[in-house]
This record gives structure tokens, sequence and C-alpha cells, in this order.
């Protein structure tokens, strides 16, 4: 996956198209992310003693990975970053647009 956790990420399909936010989590077998404060959804949950009370719950459902796109952090603009290799060999994300490396890929 080319989105990692702490990316700065764009919504765009779905019920929240246009939304941006910070991925918090990821599940990589199903290729789903939770993004902060997109798709919500109202848990009703039932009372624990001693742990919580009863109630609706607001909280983060997982969207996949395809309905995002990546902000550069550079340029500001939404892209899906390129792997390219540096002379030294390592693999790094980069926007094609503005050509920054974002970060090291995974070895």
């Amino acid at each position: 996956m080319s989105i990692r956790r702490g990316d700065n990420v764009l919504v765009i399909a779905g019920k929240d198209k246009g939304k941006t936010g910070r991925v918090d989590r990821q599940m990589t077998d199903n290729h789903r992310i939770v993004v902060e404060g997109v798709n919500m959804i109202t848990r009703h949950v039932k009372a624990r003693p001693g742990v919580r009370q009863s109630g609706r719950i607001q909280q983060e459902a997982p969207i996949h990975v395809s309905n995002v796109m990546l902000i550069c952090n550079k340029c500001s603009k939404p892209t899906r970053p390129h792997i390219t290799t540096l002379e030294t060999g390592n693999r790094v994300r980069s926007c094609p647009k503005c050509q920054e490396v974002i970060d090291d890929a995974r070895q």
C-alpha cells in the first residue's frame, strides 16, 4: 500500500468526498484505512460496570484505500505517489508533480 499511517489524504469517492484527514490506522489484509473525521458511524454500546457508560458513540469506520489520494507535503496537491530508487539504492515515495521525496519506503 502506498498510503501509510500519519499521511494526509483527500477522500475522492463516497459520502465524504472532498474531506481531508490524517490516516490513523492501516488494515493491510483487506486494503482499508481509518482516516480521522471521515466515514463517521454511530455505534450503540452496552454499559460495562466500571469501564464505560451505555449510549451512542461516534467513531470512524474503515474506508478502502482506493477511495483516497495522498496529499503532497510540499505542493499540497493530491497525488498518486511514485516509487523511485535513489543513488544509494533506497526506494522512496515521491510526488510526480513536484518531484519531492515524500518519505522512505519500506525495504
